[in-house]
């Protein structure tokens, strides 16, 4: 049934059908095609932040997961701000959903039940604000564990890196010079859009390196920036931000193999290839502090345990980690913006007062009367100035 669903064609709905799903197991690149009023179906534990907030923006009419929205490992606020933002969530619905459904199949939703034509394809839960309430309290007596996890992987990150963290052995060169200027480094992350928002004085006056962590270039073009360098494993920025001029640093496994390598040179660019572990934000960050920037500005990074802990995997010890090896030179975008003030020099100010006064002197001599009043002036600074003269003399 599901297969001649399927050849009915996927601009018009059958009977009964509740809407056309998009299917992907990774959530960013779901919300790269997701269209408003389409069903996503998702494969994700743990919704975070970002990714909600990805899917919040593609205005989906239900989102469909097969794993768990919150597993109880710890308090991740992703299904809050979904259900915050008037988007169903049908939780649940077990990881083989994921081969029963394709991409344009029509579904119909029956309370908790998914249906294609009369197959039932799948029964999970809806949640609402009191179910996942009540989940959120269960994950918070949890989150001791996770951090004494999350405290043994800092400490494994240690020991395999220590030498990239306290000496930068390995850090490659490049040609994009950041000595004695700031960095600003750019994650799709965490408020990002407003962040950049409100540096854009700051962005203006100090003319910081930008870069950009994968999508975080195109977060920089949207802005109306242009990048000066990427850095990541360019599994979510687009062909437009690195064809963009900007130059690529891909982000390689430790044993020195990139994936992302293949796709940069295919688009006719040479990258430059940094092996290590962690993320691609503890790269730019390691990259920038290693080349000399005496400010690194962050956007849309991870500075609290808890966010550390809503991506939900072990790699985030290592930003832990970088953030302590360039923390004098660290600073969140949202205390630059709070402290932060556009300034106007005295320069600027004195020739704002002296252009009109020159325009209104023209203006006058052009006219008789005008003329008149000019050369009384004139007379008048003459005795004035002769005045000045004769006290000094």
């Amino acid at each position: 049934m599901v297969m001649s669903l399927r050849r009915r064609g996927s601009d018009t709905p059958p009977p009964g059908a509740t809407g056309r799903v998009r299917v992907d197991r990774r959530t960013k690149n779901l919300t790269k095609r997701l269209r408003p009023g389409d069903i996503a179906v998702i494969d994700h534990d743990d919704i975070d932040r970002v990714s909600a907030e990805a899917l919040v923006a593609c205005r989906p009419s239900l989102i469909i997961n097969a794993g768990r929205s919150i597993t109880g490992r710890y308090p991740n606020v992703g299904p809050q701000i979904l259900l915050a933002a008037g988007v169903p969530v049908l939780d649940d619905l077990g990881h083989d959903l994921m081969d029963k459904l394709s991409e344009n199949d029509w579904v119909e939703i029956d309370g908790d039940t998914v249906r294609a034509g009369d197959t039932v394809v799948a029964t999970g839960r809806m949640l609402t604000a009191d179910l996942v309430e009540s989940e959120m309290a269960r994950a918070r007596t949890g989150l001791s564990q996770q951090i004494e996890a999350f405290a043994t992987n800092t400490m494994e990150y240690l020991v395999r890196e220590k030498d990239l963290l306290i000496d930068g052995v390995g850090v490659p060169t490049i040609k994009t010079v950041l000595e004695g200027r700031h960095a600003l480094i750019v994650v799709r992350g965490y408020h990002y859009k407003e962040d950049l928002q409100a540096l854009r004085h700051y962005i203006r006056e100090f003319k910081p390196v930008l870069i950009g962590v994968d999508g975080g270039a195109d977060a920089l073009l949207q802005a109306g920036h242009k990048p000066d360098l990427i850095v990541g494993d360019m599994d979510s920025v687009t062909d437009a931000a690195l064809t963009s001029g900007a130059e690529i640093v891909v982000h390689a496994y430790r044993d020195g193999r990139a994936p992302g390598e293949d796709r940069v040179e295919k688009l006719g660019v040479t990258p430059v290839v940094f092996p290590a572990t962690g993320t691609s934000e503890d790269v730019a960050m390691l990259l920038a502090d290693d080349k000399g920037a005496t400010l690194i500005v962050a956007v849309g990074t991870h500075a609290t345990l808890v966010e550390f802990l809503d991506k939900g995997r072990k790699g985030m010890s290592s930003t832990f980690l970088t953030r302590l090896r360039v923390g004098s030179k660290l600073v969140d975008a949202k205390g630059v913006s709070r402290l932060y003030r556009n300034r106007i020099s005295l320069g600027t100010v004195a020739l704002m007062l002296i252009v009109p006064l020159i325009v209104l002197g023209l203006a006058l001599s052009a006219t008789p009367g005008g003329a008149v009043i000019m050369n009384l002036l004139g007379a008048r600074w003459d005795d004035l100035w002769a005045t000045i003269v004769g006290i000094f003399t």
